[in-house]
């Protein structure tokens, strides 16, 4: 990901204990939840849920079910009966359906970044099979064969020292896996299902996402387990808690988006929801005789304040041995606003971060990029080809913002963002930077969509604008399944 920097003009002579002050008391405002007055509308109206009744749908009103590329079995999201299924020697039943499905990308970008030119087009498939055999039980299996780490299928334009045709067609397997339930798959242990035995567990490579990516966003090779419904006798204010546990055997990729194989993970990953806000707490460590050992923490709190959404995390790393380049102390904290504006579908949003020290992930994948991508558009990357992330995400010494604006139109079928953040650095040999983005999308049918993004950013140690433009066309082949 590219590495920029930044200082609004409005922050100039502002020092950085006040500015990490500020984020520190928005961040603990938020947990202790303290409220905020309603917003209302110079007319007078509110977003409050409308009394009037909407008519009921027929089959006749609703829209056309989309399907997947192959169903064999059940029909998926389709009406009607189910098969009758084969019953296990353990008492379980199973109806296997067989679905594939996947999402497919191609785009053509253009962009400047350090004084060079640079235009591809890039494509990218991610392919699904999905072997359904109960409501609990499945086996996963996924592949990219149009891209291998962070290279992609499709032809380079410039600079025209680099001009070339990429193929990367490949059959490499991203995720295999089987999960299911301990008390679905055998049920006659506990006929009466009076027990608390419901333990859902995974086996194989998967992808771990842990704090909104901050701590974990890999795909890896190991197991966990997960317990949910957890309540305690006596404090009616825990509604649900959730705990997993997961061990990482092989395919970790570290802080700097590589790979390292001789490590290791374990991870508690919980979730506690409340009466008015959820709770994430989560806990990791890895272990690794050739890039160090890391401990991670990771704490989150949602909830809403007045009529504001709103989400405090922190993030923090802590070297277990020698510090490298993969195992360092530091911390990030991120504060995140949100609020729809009366008699609108439309999202107002103001995300604050700031990093500490050399905060380091515990697993990040080849185009996770660095923790910060949650922070805004401008800090995200796209996860195909070389386009950048206008502002850098990485997590090493810095502060910054993003202040933007989603704007929902033509019955939602088409949305437009405007963004702008910056980022400034707390080292005096770095440069800050600020920039301004933009993202549309425009929907085609009932499945594809086409998107538009651009961005320009000035850093102080540069004269030029860095600047690109890029736009996507969408395919997913189902589009609405969670995994695609």
């Amino acid at each position: 990901m590219m590495k920029t920097k930044f200082r609004a003009r409005l922050l100039k002579g502002v020092s950085f204990r006040e500015i990490h002050l500020s984020l520190c008391v928005l961040s603990w405002i938020g947990l202790m939840g303290v409220g905020f007055s309603s917003p209302v509308s110079a007319a007078g109206g509110s977003s409050e849920l409308k009394e009037e009744a909407t008519p009921y749908l027929d089959d006749d009103d609703l829209p056309i079910r989309a399907k997947p590329l192959l169903e064999v079995g059940d029909k998926f999201l389709a009406t009607g009966n189910i098969r009758r299924g084969i019953e296990l020697p353990t008492g379980a039943v199973w109806t296997p359906s067989l679905w594939v499905y996947g999402n497919y990308r191609s785009a053509y970008q253009d962009f400047s970044v350090s004084d060079e030119r640079s235009s591809e087009w890039v494509n990218r498939l991610d392919l699904f099979g999905n072997l359904q055999l109960s409501g609990t039980e499945r086996v996963l299996l996924g592949l990219t064969p149009l891209h291998q780490g962070n290279r992609f299928s499709g032809k380079v334009f410039s600079p025209s020292t680099s001009e070339e045709s990429i193929n990367e067609a490949n059959a490499e397997v991203n995720t295999f896996l089987f999960e299911g339930d301990f008390a679905e798959l055998f049920p006659r242990l506990d006929a009466k299902d009076s027990q608390p035995n419901d333990v859902g567990f995974s086996v194989g490579r998967q992808l771990l996402q842990f704090q909104e990516g901050f701590i974990v966003n890999d795909h890896m090779d190991g197991f966990g387990f997960s317990k949910n419904n957890m309540r305690f006798k006596g404090n009616a204010s825990l509604i649900n808690m959730r705990s997993s546990v997961f061990f990482g055997l092989d395919k970790i990729h570290r802080h700097t988006n590589t790979e390292d194989p001789d490590a290791n993970l374990i991870g508690i990953f919980n979730q506690i929801d409340g009466v008015n806000r959820t709770y994430n707490l989560d806990l990791v460590y890895v272990n690794s005789e050739n890039t160090g050992d890391l401990y991670n923490i990771g704490f989150d709190a949602t909830q809403r304040m007045g009529k504001v959404n709103q989400t405090v995390r922190l993030a923090v790393s802590k070297a277990a041995g020698s510090v490298t380049a993969q195992a360092d102390d530091g911390a990030i904290m991120l504060a995140e606003f949100s609020i729809v504006p009366a008699r609108t579908d439309d999202n107002a949003y103001l995300n604050l971060f700031s990093a500490f020290d050399n905060y380091r992930s515990a697993a990040r994948g080849p185009l996770a990029g660095g923790p910060l991508g949650r922070a805004g558009i401008l800090f995200s990357g796209q996860q195909l080809g070389g386009y950048p992330s206008p502002l850098s995400n990485s997590s090493d010494e810095s502060a910054g913002f993003a202040l933007g604006y989603q704007h929902f139109f033509e019955n939602n079928r088409r949305q437009l963002v405007i963004e702008s953040g910056g980022r400034f650095e707390k080292e005096s040999s770095a440069s800050d930077e600020y920039g301004l983005g933009l993202r549309y999308q425009h929907a085609l049918g009932q499945r594809t969509f086409w998107q538009f993004d651009m961005f320009a950013t000035k850093s102080e140690n540069l004269t030029d604008l860095e600047y690109g433009s890029r736009l996507e066309i969408v395919q997913p082949y189902v589009c609405n399944f969670g995994l695609v």
